[in-house]
């Protein structure tokens, strides 16, 4: 039942992209250059047609294909490095940009939500909306008390194309593993897995009002960051109201620059931002692109928009901080060491080996500032690296590596002279500190004591338990012991009982192992 379903929406891609002048792309794929003989029945191959320009081109088809896609035009779009400037250029465009769906669908929403009519809920409402992307829009309005709020609205039918392009990823995904080499080393399935599970959780907008009241008392009076405030009586599964922020983009560069923002200010607290949350907090802003922060003159940032959040396990968090510490250290003995003892790696590695692979993939970015690095090279001569050594990818890691490369592409446009080692190398040495400290360590004893405490009353019954349980065996055995001494006598007397004797005696040995 899934291919079907899967080759009619292939060949709904394929449309949209002959629509657009990009079939090349489409037979330029790995996955489909095998089949590039069959571009000759496209119809692009045999007519001469004037294009709109290919990045406007490219957005646009990533628009007609749905939210997926757009998704991935956004974290595509912060990558200016790595890509053209027209095509990166039209990408950002997908932040915030993208085509709306009607006022009145968006009135039908809201009221079907709220229970309540528009003129009910808000004294003033927007019917243009303020701003429009991939899951939702955005119209501005006031309440009856006067506080000025979004409201986010989700995008009808949304769910029904998520499901059929996730169901679409799963069945390539699949493919990959069975044809291609590093399929099953990429954990490939995995990946969609957890690209799903931040897909869904993003069409419940009561959990992102969640998300974004827990990181709002996270860095409550922070000089870094500030997270809007949630009208929670207005909010639904399909609705979300906030407090209404004012703030230039953050992609913005030149109105910044005009307006007198602090550069070096604003990528220094990217970093501490970003570091206190995975490591301090363990629960980091994960769709940090440019459409979802404002800055707040002349060195805050104004987040928006928590859809995507990530956390990491305990072990997860400390072999990355302490392999984020080695890098910057140098030590790259150690970053082998623990990619071996997380099993990253095979345990069969040889340490010195892997050493020396990382070391001659790092040592030549040290030194220099911001502008100078590609995290993005970088990653990909690391994943090259890491292919020798049949290293799996980890999928719980993989949307913490999104968000780095988004920071990454913030603080280049900001202030590319950013030494990147040196801002988050205290951080994470002062972490190491606190996390090891006494005092921290009395606080953890504290923490756990309500549950020990809850439990000590049993104590003096489980030891009675474990202390008859053990005399009783005692006892058994003895007996046992005394049954074995009598069948050995009776067999002195009796030859004929041999065979019985020896099944007996093997039955209640079984009995006293299993006892």
């Amino acid at each position: 039942m899934k291919h079907p379903k899967m080759i009619l929406r292939l060949t709904h891609i394929y449309k949209v992209m002959v629509s657009h002048g990009l079939d090349d792309l489409f037979f330029n794929t790995p996955l489909f250059k095998s089949a590039r003989f069959l571009a000759i029945f496209s119809p692009n191959y045999w007519r001469n047609k004037d294009f709109e320009p290919r990045g406007v081109r490219i957005r646009r088809t990533l628009e007609d294909l749905g939210p997926i896609y757009v998704k991935f035009g956004q974290a595509l779009s912060t990558r200016k490095d790595i890509l053209a400037d027209d095509i990166a250029d039209e990408l950002v465009k997908l932040q915030d940009k993208v085509p709306p769906f009607s006022d009145e669908q968006a009135r039908a929403v809201i009221e079907k939500e709220l229970g309540m009519s528009i003129d009910k809920a808000f004294a003033e409402f927007s019917t243009s909306p303020l701003a429009s992307a991939s899951v939702a829009q955005v119209h501005t309005a006031v309440l009856h008390t006067g506080e000025e709020v979004i409201v986010k609205v989700l995008r009808p039918d949304v769910e029904k194309w998520i499901h059929s392009d996730i169901a679409l990823l799963y069945e390539l995904a699949g493919l990959a593993g069975k044809f291609w080499e590093d399929g099953k080393r990429l954990h490939a399935r995995e990946i969609v897995a957890e690209f799903e599970k931040t897909l869904l959780d993003e069409l419940d907008l009561v959990r992102e009002a969640g998300n974004a009241a827990k990181l709002r008392r996270n860095f409550e009076n922070s000089d870094a960051i500030y997270i809007p405030e949630i009208h929670w009586e207005y909010t639904r599964k399909k609705v979300l109201v906030m407090e209404r922020i004012y703030g230039v983009p953050v992609g913005n560069i030149e109105e910044l620059r005009e307006k007198g923002a602090d550069f070096k200010l604003l990528a220094e607290r990217g970093v501490e931002v970003f570091f206190t949350q995975v490591f301090r907090d363990n629960f980091f802003h994960a769709d940090m692109h440019p459409g979802n922060i404002f800055v707040e003159l002349p060195g805050k940032y104004i987040a928006v928009d928590f859809g995507i959040v990530g956390t990491l396990s305990p072990s997860d968090q400390r072999y990355l901080a302490e392999n984020f510490l080695a890098f910057f250290n140098q030590d790259y003995r150690r970053v082998a060491e623990m990619h071996i003892a997380s099993g990253w790696v095979p345990p069969n590695t040889r340490v010195e080996e892997f050493e020396s692979a990382i070391r001659s993939v790092c040592e030549p970015i040290f030194d220099k500032p911001l502008k100078d690095i590609s995290f993005g090279l970088l990653l990909l001569r690391l994943f090259q690296t890491a292919r020798r050594f049949d290293m799996e990818v980890q999928p719980q890691l993989v949307l913490l590596q999104k968000t780095l490369l988004n920071i990454e592409g913030l603080g280049r446009q900001l202030y590319p002279d950013l030494d990147l080692w040196q801002t988050a190398k205290p951080f994470l040495e002062d972490w190491f500190k606190e996390r090891l400290s006494p005092k921290t360590k009395i606080k953890q004893a504290l923490h756990k004591f309500p549950e020990l405490a809850e439990k000590f009353p049993e104590i003096p019954s489980l030891l009675f338990q474990v202390l008859d349980d053990a005399a009783h065996t005692s006892q058994r055995a003895e007996t046992q012991t005394q049954q074995l001494e009598k069948m050995r006598e009776q067999m002195k007397d009796n030859h004929r009982g041999t065979v019985y004797a020896l099944l007996a005696g093997a039955a209640m040995i079984s009995a006293a192992v299993l006892l």
